[in-house]
């Protein structure tokens, strides 16, 4: 009866902690592997709850490109995951984001300099509203996750100041997956970081994952040569080219040539 008692117990222990989360979406495919271009191995419900048991990066959907793992073995776009946060609740999944070799303590922040170019270049939204390409941004660039931005926590209008700190929420979570895709050799400093994270708060991390100009960098490339032949790449929204990004790339590549004596990656100085 005490081992019965005992086994009875830690059944119920380990299904109370076995925290769930509703789906959001109508239908939501579960795949086999974190990305819209995997198999669907099946599907939920609107409302149906899934245990997620580890967490990835993948492809972007609606700009979070976290794929959570479920208790059935695959994967379902964070997006339509009611998880309460916008970045990971879980560990991740093989203990890697994708390949880096980030020991985490690169710089979690970027300088100044950085946060006023993603601004300039995102322009000044007080309330949600769509951007070039239809989708609803508000703030300096923070692509709506709910209707009518309702996981914004500062009130609209906005000011510059609530956006500035907005903006401030959200590029550490760039920041973070840009680091999770670079190995431990490539050295990069404040103003490249910085520059880097630009593009990623821009083009998503699932795209810079999967990026030409990653892999160069992994490979032990000239980062000046990286950046310069590379970023320029980035010049689309919606199948066109856009002389806005144009522009943009020209300031990012221009801030990550400009000289710095202090390390941001892969240690922070």
């Amino acid at each position: 009866m005490k081992l019965f008692s005992l086994a009875l117990f830690a059944a119920l222990s380990a299904t109370s902690f076995a925290k769930t989360y509703p789906i959001t979406g109508d239908t939501v495919n579960c795949r086999s592997g974190p990305g819209t271009s995997y198999a669907v191995k099946k599907s939920y419900k609107k409302g149906q709850s899934v245990s997620i048991s580890c967490q990835a990066s993948g492809t972007s959907v609606s700009g979070n490109n976290i794929w959570d793992k479920t208790s059935d073995g695959c994967y379902v776009a964070d997006y339509y995951v009611k998880t309460g946060v916008n970045g990971y609740v879980t560990t991740k999944c093989g203990g890697s984001s994708g390949g880096g070799g980030s020991s985490g303590s690169y710089c979690k922040k970027i300088n100044t300099a950085g946060v006023n170019l993603v601004a300039q270049w995102e322009g000044f939204v007080p309330s949600p509203k769509p951007d070039p390409i239809g989708l609803p941004t508000v703030g300096y660039g923070h692509l709506c996750q709910k209707k009518n931005c309702a996981e914004v926590k500062y009130k609209f209008p906005l000011s510059q100041t609530t956006a500035k700190q907005l903006l401030s929420d959200d590029l550490p979570k760039y920041t973070k997956c840009l680091a999770g895709y670079l190995n431990s050799k490539v050295k990069l400093n404040d103003n490249q970081l910085a520059a880097l994270t630009s593009w990623t708060f821009n083009v998503g991390c699932g795209n810079v994952k999967t990026s030409t100009l990653i892999k160069r960098l992994n490979k032990g490339d000239n980062p000046n040569t990286v950046a310069s032949q590379e970023l320029p790449n980035w010049r689309k929204a919606g199948g066109k080219v856009m002389q806005g990004l144009v522009n943009r790339r020209k300031a990012e590549i221009k801030l990550f040539k400009t000289a710095s004596s202090k390390q941001a990656y892969p240690k922070c100085q």
